[in-house]
């Protein structure tokens, strides 16, 4: 695999994601819809993380 700046780019916002994402790790009350829930900040930014990430990987493909 070559190294690129793309992809050392990347490489370096996802570590700079997951360093935000950890270092937030305070409880807080989430709504989605209708339930709130208390849960830990980091997994909420990580799901959140998560689903955007799954969500660009989809879009990008179907552009191909």
């Amino acid at each position: 695999m070559e190294v690129t700046p793309a992809r050392v780019t990347v490489l370096v916002l996802a570590v700079l994601t997951l360093i935000f994402i950890f270092q937030n790790t305070d409880d807080t009350e989430i709504r989605l819809l209708i339930p709130e829930v208390t849960m830990p900040l980091w997994a909420a930014l990580l799901a959140t993380a998560l689903v955007g990430a799954l969500c660009g990987a989809y879009f990008m493909r179907r552009r191909r």
